[in-house]
């Protein structure tokens, strides 16, 4: 009963740390230390990759899944690495006979005293975004219930981080929308102010801030900015040729 307790209350923090200002470290960090509170496994870290499309370490359970992690991105071969290419798990493999298969990472694996391991893709509608690396100091299966779990808490930690990302891609688009706007409102102004000072036709005011703008390599909002606050003069504008 405490192993279900425990699952599920890893799903509530986990999706209680679904909010817009959550620490994507932190929840990654809890994942990690619940994995190993809660199903048969002695360490768990993950990994995700970059907008470049390389792997990169982002939390751990401990010290040495941290060495691990990293050695894996590396090398370039391990069982995160395999689960993140395919969009596969990797279940249930036993270090002692994956030389083959890792011959680097196996060995060293061994070394920190793992004996088996097993990888859930961080995936959601097709789209693979990383894996959670799951450690174990014996060898032996990993049981369904246990394997079920932890793909459930992947799934959760996936979402969480695409709701991260299309939080900042909203932030992002939101600040270029408001920056476009704000730019929109500066031109307008300047072109007034160009059209009052020399007499002309608003588009005649524009094209003398866009001649401006490439005569001088400077961007059209700063040239109307200037305008606007006086320290260019609308007079000295470049005439269109």
């Amino acid at each position: 009963m405490l192993r279900e307790s425990l699952i599920v209350s890893t799903l509530v923090e986990l999706a209680d740390n679904l909010v817009d200002n959550f620490d994507i470290i932190n929840i990654l960090t809890i994942l990690s230390g619940r994995c190993v509170e809660a199903l048969e496994v002695d360490a768990a870290g993950v990994l995700l990759v970059s907008p470049g499309g390389e792997l990169q370490f982002v939390a751990s359970s401990s010290e040495s899944m941290r060495v691990l992690e990293l050695f894996q991105i590396q090398t370039n071969e391990g069982p995160c690495v395999d689960s993140y290419r395919s969009g596969l798990p990797v279940v249930n493999v036993a270090l002692s006979e994956a030389n083959g298969r890792w011959p680097l990472f196996a060995p060293r694996s061994i070394e920190h005293g793992f004996h088996s391991v097993h990888s859930l893709p961080l995936r959601l509608r097709g789209r693979t975004i990383g894996a959670l690396n799951l450690f174990r100091t014996s060898q032996g299966a990993m049981g369904d219930d246990d394997i079920a779990a932890a793909q459930g808490f992947a799934h959760v930690a996936t979402i969480a981080i695409l709701q991260h990302r299309a939080i900042i891609d909203a932030t992002t688009l939101n600040e270029q929308l408001n920056y476009a706007l704000n730019s929109r409102i500066i031109i307008e102004q300047a072109k007034g102010i160009i059209a009052e000072a020399t007499k002309c036709r608003m588009d005649q005011a524009f094209e003398r801030l866009r001649a401006h703008s490439r005569n001088h390599n400077q961007g059209l909002t700063g040239v109307a900015s200037a305008v606007v606050a006086g320290t260019l003069r609308a007079n000295d504008l470049d005439i269109q040729k």
